[in-house]
């Protein structure tokens, strides 16, 4: 029986998907699993029952990742899941920040007494006029699962779409359209696009990457879109753009006291996720990993461990263990398995950057000793009995 805790509601369309050897509890004492989205984690003390958490949505700056996989606690994510969602809003974006469609209905609302409100709104109309996107020239930064299906789809409403990804991954690759024109420099979207979105992850190398500098470069006059995460953009620098008149418009969705309420600036709630189809399909998909780990000791979409997947199990055991990506790790582990007399059907081991994953199947059951034995060496942080 495994226990699985969720911080945060998940959609019950995943959680359905967990079967009678799953027991949801009220709180983390003795959980395997962990499901969240929004919860703040970096001052949770997890027990020691914790293996994986599990985030359903593509950021993870609400877990403390790099502690996690100092105790060997696996962290999931569902890339792609919400995509669609995103994409959408995106979209959305880009036409309101296009056409004063906001502008027009506040009017209407302040309006609504009139008694001749039709003809004034004929009269009035001309100053929420605005442009089309049709032909206009879009750069997307980041060609991920959300930047791939935004290029697409502008391409597909007659944008001249240029992308920007110089760690693109190849399933990205295939299935951008072939109108896509692929820019090797960001200095070429900045100084070539009337409309610019971001879709790359917080990282040190990407905070405030949209700085002064970056401003300077850009066409008087740009749309500049963040649905990625609000830190990428140097605020300070975007106001001094959209007071001189180098931004028309900045749409983002990450409201904070600087960006809320700025003339020139359409903030939204934070919704590119906010859709009953994103939140079912993150849950699903945050479930199957789950499942997939504890049952199998598979790894598919971990930002803190490597892929690592040996299907189901049809040995007598299996067993995990997540440790240091460090010289002579495998022997020793084989070693104390060799002198329990326990044979070795197959195994599997995976690095991604200084932690490591192993799989190992085995033709008998690994006894307490055995175990112990494994947990002892240095630079293991857990041993898990998978079968």
């Amino acid at each position: 029986m495994f226990q699985y805790h969720c911080l945060n509601p998940i959609a019950q369309k995943g959680l359905d998907i967990f079967d009678e050897k799953y027991k949801k509890a009220d709180t983390l004492d003795d959980c395997q699993a962990v499901l969240v989205r929004s919860a703040k984690m970096h001052d949770m003390e997890l027990p020691e029952s914790v293996a994986v958490i599990a985030r359903a949505g593509a950021g993870v700056n609400n877990i403390p990742v790099q502690e996690c996989a100092e105790k060997g606690i696996v962290v999931f994510n569902t890339p792609g899941a919400n995509a669609n969602g995103v994409k959408e809003l995106v979209l959305a974006g880009m036409l309101l920040a296009s056409r004063d469609i906001v502008g027009g209905i506040e009017w209407v609302q302040r309006e609504k007494d009139q008694e001749d409100i039709d003809k004034l709104a004929e009269k009035q109309k001309k100053q929420f006029a605005g442009c089309e996107i049709m032909g206009k020239k879009l750069g997307i930064i980041g060609l991920g699962a959300i930047g791939s299906m935004v290029a697409n789809a502008a391409a597909s409403l007659g944008m001249e779409v240029y992308g920007y990804d110089p760690y693109i991954s190849i399933d990205a690759a295939w299935n951008l359209s072939r109108t896509i024109k692929h820019s090797k420099s960001l200095d070429e979207i900045y100084s070539k696009c009337d409309y610019i979105t971001v879709h790359v992850p917080l990282l040190d190398s990407t905070k405030k990457m949209i700085d002064k500098e970056a401003f300077a470069k850009m066409k008087d006059g740009v749309v500049l879109l963040n649905f990625a995460r609000d830190l990428l953009v140097d605020e300070d620098a975007l106001i001094e753009a959209l007071d001189s008149g180098k931004v028309k418009k900045y749409v983002t969705d990450f409201a904070n006291h600087t960006v809320a309420g700025h003339e020139g600036i359409l903030v939204t709630p934070h919704l590119g996720a906010s859709t009953e189809e994103s939140e079912e399909n993150c849950a699903v998909m945050a479930v199957k990993e789950v499942r997939d780990f504890l049952e199998n000791g598979n790894i598919k979409n971990s930002v803190n461990f490597p892929n690592c997947d040996m299907g189901t199990c049809v040995a007598v055991g299996r067993i995990a263990i997540t440790h240091k990506n460090i010289p002579n790790m495998i022997s020793q582990l084989t070693k104390i398995l060799g002198a329990e007399g326990l044979n070795i059907a197959d195994m599997t081991n995976k690095s991604k950057g200084e932690y490591a994953y192993t799989l190992i199947d085995l033709e008998s059951a690994a006894s307490a000793e055995a175990l112990d034995a494994l947990k002892a060496i240095e630079g293991v942080s857990k041993v898990r009995v998978v079968k």
